[in-house]
């Protein structure tokens, strides 16, 4: 699943691959929100970790979960 992440006052966004299900990533963001963490971290699917800061948050955009189609639609 593909996440994007943008981050106020900067021209480019965050984007990488994850393992992670739709839902763990929407509770783990929400909770570090909630909680008021000054962070929250991601991991993806090559194991590079990603630490954002909390206040610097513009977007998150979750991708869906359905693998993608191979061949035509008739």
């Amino acid at each position: 699943m593909e996440i994007r992440i943008g981050i106020a006052n900067t021209g480019r966004e965050l984007s990488f691959d994850t393992s992670e299900t739709a839902a763990a990533v929407k509770k783990s963001v929400g909770a570090a929100l909630d909680a008021g963490a000054t962070h929250v971290s991601f991991t993806d699917v090559k194991g590079n970790s990603y630490i954002v800061p909390t206040a610097g948050l513009a977007f998150i955009e979750i991708g869906t979960e359905e693998s993608r189609r191979v061949g035509f639609v008739a």
